[in-house]
């Protein structure tokens, strides 16, 4: 993976108009549907634009008859934070088409570089927005467990900019939930084991994400009440991976292991 950072597409001014956004929202979601690379972004966007390429090209896959179910969190690990220069996390919307039955089989034919990362994931019981707390995220969750992220660029050779990235979704492509546990389990540092084809690919910690994965959920909320949205209850919170992500192909027998939460797993034909 390459991602280059530009301060002047994040923050400056574009003159991109409303049709070049829907037409870059069209793009991707047809890229996505017909798992096929295109070319990163010729078009300068900013940050915010990026964002609305996002929202766009989800509304296209909700107007297929797709239904929204949360929101995952991106560069929640502050070492690739500070490796890409930057101040603030990325998130992506989850539809319920993204969504992986626990021990079920995917399409490799389906992506374009499918990759996994291991995950925690909130489910909420409440709505939250805005600026909330700690205990206050922990107040609207449900249930939590362990996760497995499914992530692909649509862009060719998985190179991309920042807010090409963004506009991706975040590069959110599936997600798979293991048994829901207690929402009051300490969760701030549990050992997590992701092993492809019984061996073990990435060791880490939930600590790795923003040193307590709650933040990540406290950050969630912030982020998406400034895009105008609440984490509705019933939605899921994908808290952000805790290793680098592990690249799949057709025969991959995936599973985590997290302490305290149990096991996922899925597998790839």
């Amino acid at each position: 993976m390459t991602v280059s950072s530009s301060a002047s597409a994040v923050s400056g001014a574009s003159a991109t108009s409303s049709v070049s956004l829907a037409s870059l929202a069209e793009r991707l979601d047809d890229a996505a549907r017909n798992a096929r690379a295109v070319p990163q972004l010729s078009e300068p966007l900013t940050l915010a634009e990026a964002y609305d390429v996002q929202r766009r090209s989800i509304e296209r896959r909700l107007a297929r008859g797709e239904r929204r179910t949360g929101l995952k969190m991106g560069f929640t690990s502050k070492a690739k934070m500070v490796q890409m220069g930057l101040d603030e996390l990325i998130w992506g919307r989850l539809t319920d088409g993204m969504l992986v039955d626990d021990g079920a089989a995917i399409d490799f034919a389906r992506y374009v570089h499918p990759r996994v990362e291991p995950e925690v994931a909130f489910l909420l019981k409440r709505p939250l927005a805005g600026r909330v707390t700690m205990p206050e995220a922990l107040g609207a969750v449900e249930a939590v467990c362990a996760a497995l992220e499914i992530i692909d660029s649509r862009y060719e050779n998985f190179k991309f900019s920042l807010t090409d990235v963004v506009a991706d979704n975040s590069s959110a492509s599936g997600y798979v939930l293991g048994p829901w546990g207690d929402p009051h389990a300490d969760v701030a540092n549990l050992g997590m084991v992701l092993e492809i084809d019984g061996r073990a690919v990435q060791i880490g910690s939930s600590a790795a994400i923003l040193d307590h994965p709650l933040r990540s959920l406290v950050a969630a909320a912030r982020l998406a009440a400034e895009a105008g949205e609440t984490l509705e209850a019933g939605w899921i919170v994908m808290a952000g991976g805790a290793t680098a992500a592990e690249a799949l192909a057709p025969g991959s027998r995936v599973r985590l292991s997290v302490e305290r939460l149990g096991d996922t797993g899925f597998t790839v034909r």
